[in-house]
């Protein structure tokens, strides 16, 4: 067994440990701390695959951006794990059928003669002045145009569902306009009303009927 074998076999345990992690811990934000460390996990075995640039962008933009707003959501929403449980075995034969079809595709790719080390090997050496951002660009916008634009457009149509989903006027919501805010005066929102002070005398004697305190 070589070194970068041994490597590889290393990142795949704990990738697969941790991704194993994510859907079995009970602790939300445990199951968001795993799934940062299987983001770093597969960036490893994307340099080991000598994509810098994927590697570097997996740390960068899911962990760096996209786990942070994981965590801060969940930290901050008051998640009842007892609710999200109660339909747990009514949707598990569904989940069952579905995970014994995956693990079949997964048997059939990962078993057959197309895969391995032995056919697919290690990739071969680039020159000094190969660059792989370039390649990748050269990719995306030739042979996966179409595709690179699809995806483009179903990420815009989903940040505008989302932004009217958010901003839609409901009955059950409250709403205050910014725009009504901002033109607040102190005189619209306090008033100060001038009273008399009034002083008890110290011989005042208390009424019949009163007790003492």
């Amino acid at each position: 067994m070589t070194y970068t074998t041994a490597i590889f076999y290393f990142f795949a345990a704990i990738l697969v440990f941790a991704g194993l992690r994510v859907i079995t811990a009970r602790n939300p934000v445990h199951a968001a701390l795993f799934l940062v460390l299987a983001f770093f996990t597969a960036a490893g075995l994307w340099m080991l695959l000598e994509a810098e640039f994927l590697a570097i962008t997996l740390v960068l933009v899911y962990v760096g951006a996209v786990m942070v707003l994981f965590l801060f959501v969940v930290m901050m929403l008051d998640i009842n794990l007892d609710k999200l449980r109660e339909g747990f075995w009514d949707y598990l034969p569904l989940a069952g059928f579905v995970s014994v079809l995956l693990v079949i595709e997964m048997v059939l790719i990962l078993g057959s003669r197309h895969f391995g080390l032995d056919v697919m090997g290690a990739p071969a050496p680039h020159p000094a002045d190969y660059s792989n951002t370039k390649e990748l660009g050269r990719l995306l916008y030739t042979d996966y145009v179409y595709a690179f634009e699809l995806a483009a457009v179903i990420l815009l149509v989903a940040i505008v569902a989302a932004i009217a989903l958010t901003l839609r006027r409901r009955k059950d919501s409250k709403y205050i306009d910014p725009a009504e805010q901002v033109k607040v005066k102190r005189n619209d929102r306090l008033r100060i009303v001038k009273m008399p002070a009034v002083k008890m005398q110290a011989t005042q004697k208390p009424q019949a009927g009163e007790g003492e305190a």
